[in-house]
């Protein structure tokens, strides 16, 4: 078996056995207006993690004409929510656009998330298995599409646009968040102590990093792409190096978004530093959402965004960002939700 074969058969189990552990038999289904709260991801080890933080699944409902997606219905902390997941091998702004127009014209939704893995920027204290909130920051709702702009004289480039920000709700939850956390320390961590007691499949892979390593280069110390990273170590002094077990902690920021996978350090630290060096981590779909999705963007770090980018983390970093999401949840306020709008709808 591949190792690309290795990875489906075991993402297809880590979705299969989420049905077999939530309930036998998934609770009643909602009105369609009652789901207000839209979770999308890009990958399907993120729906694997989404749907094993459902307090409760409900029963499908008929699908909409012209509504593509595929959905897991269900609760969290009271709030009734619709997840979807971009079709398989399809990544970037454009697929994560059309999944959230079928979404809004399907349910009432008042609050979006946009959750799943992301490349972490490490001069900011950054390591991987930590969480990365987006944050409005000045004028920036808190996502920045990098690679939209235009080119000018002596090779600079200007970038356009502005994209919303999340919705007051979100806001105001995410504010009680951090406050919750100052108090009292991040309680996300029951939520994947959850997760491996409901799902023991996914324990190792989604609930612990001991295993895990954590490595990090120089950004002129590029990936053999003919070797492992082993080579690497042998080759250069990493600036960190350490296993897996410590404490994750969340940041919040801006987040940088484009069609393109980041996987080259220099290229990496050169777009944050043009941005103020107020990046903390890079993605590839919520660029296309923010106008009229305007979400939460949370992603759990899974590389450094370099040409040593690989998928150990990926299982863990879903979790942990899954698990932020649902924290978040807690601290929504219902009222709050049903007076949201999000724009765009039609």
């Amino acid at each position: 078996m591949s190792s690309l074969d290795y990875n489906i058969h075991n993402t297809r189990n880590d979705i299969s056995q989420i049905g077999d552990s939530v309930s036998a038999v998934p609770g009643p289904s909602r009105r369609r207006e009652e789901y207000t709260v839209g979770w999308i991801c890009a990958l399907p080890i993120e729906l694997a993690a989404a749907r094993a933080m459902l307090d409760e699944r409900h029963k499908p409902l008929p699908q909409m004409a012209n509504d593509s997606n595929v959905y897991e219905y269900g609760s969290m902390y009271g709030h009734d929510i619709v997840i979807a997941c971009l079709p398989s091998g399809e990544y970037g702004i454009a697929s994560a656009t059309s999944v959230a127009k079928d979404m809004l014209r399907s349910f009432s939704i008042r609050v979006g998330l946009m959750v799943g893995i992301g490349g972490g920027i490490p001069k900011h204290g950054i390591h991987l298995g930590d969480v990365v909130i987006s944050q409005p920051s000045g004028q920036l709702g808190g996502v920045v599409q990098y690679d939209f702009g235009k080119s000018i004289t002596d090779g600079k480039f200007i970038r356009t646009g502005h994209l919303n920000s999340p919705t007051k709700a979100l806001l105001t939850a995410l504010s009680s968040l951090r406050s919750d956390v100052e108090m009292h320390g991040s309680q996300s961590q029951t939520h994947i102590h959850e997760l491996a007691r409901k799902y023991p499949i996914m324990k190792n892979a989604y609930a612990s990093s001991e295993s895990l390593k954590d490595i990090l280069f120089k950004a002129e110390d590029e990936h053999d792409e003919n070797g492992s990273c082993e080579s690497c170590l042998s080759r250069f002094t990493p600036l960190r190096q350490s296993t897996g077990g410590r404490v994750r902690k969340v940041h919040y920021g801006l987040i940088a978004s484009g069609n393109q996978v980041m996987k080259d350090a220099k290229r990496r630290d050169e777009i944050s530093n043009d941005m103020g060096g107020n990046v903390l981590c890079f993605e590839m779909e919520a660029a296309g959402l923010m106008n009229d999705f305007p979400c939460l963007v949370i992603r759990g770090i899974c590389d450094y965004s370099d040409s040593h980018k690989n998928k150990e983390w990926q299982r863990y970093a879903a979790a942990t960002a899954a698990a932020e999401a649902k924290e978040l949840l807690r601290h929504v306020a219902r009222e709050e939700v049903l007076e949201s709008s999000v724009s765009g709808r039609s």
